[in-house]
């Protein structure tokens, strides 16, 4: 993949979405965070912005590699960006909210824990999840 074609990536939970873009050049960075409930119009606003050369969504997996329930709603959900014509990989998201919660705990200068943090631990998730992808081999290929 050319290394200055941006890539999207996503975070997919039953409540939100994480969205997070970047590129083999530049890295991953967290976008945003959007209802998992979201029209097809959203969506195809954000790739119609961002123009990804394709996109890149959590699969949800147990530690020893199988799949959990959750791994439905993130293959629907990849299936809704196809349609929209987006090219979509699938990327093993293990440990990635945990990693996205450690550095948010690490970014934070106090106070309480509201939606917002929420909502950028999910779109951090997503940056995890393709650092993750960007770090392998077929990403710079």
């Amino acid at each position: 993949m050319d290394p200055y074609r941006t890539v999207l990536a996503f975070d997919v939970g039953t409540r939100d979405i994480g969205v997070a873009v970047g590129s083999a050049l530049s890295g991953a960075r967290p976008l945003q965070t959007l209802p998992a409930g979201s029209p097809d119009t959203t969506w195809a606003q954000l790739l119609r912005e961002w123009k990804p050369a394709l996109c890149v969504v959590g699969l949800p997996l147990k530690e020893d590699g199988s799949e959990q329930p959750m791994v439905g709603t993130a293959r629907a959900f990849a299936e809704r960006l196809r349609k929209l014509g987006s090219e979509v990989v699938f990327a093993d998201e293990r440990l990635s909210t945990r990693e996205a919660r450690d550095r948010f705990r690490e970014g934070r200068r106090g106070g309480s824990q509201r939606r917002s943090g929420i909502e950028r631990l999910d779109a951090m998730a997503a940056a995890v999840i393709l650092e993750t992808w960007l770090e392998q081999p077929h990403a710079a290929g």
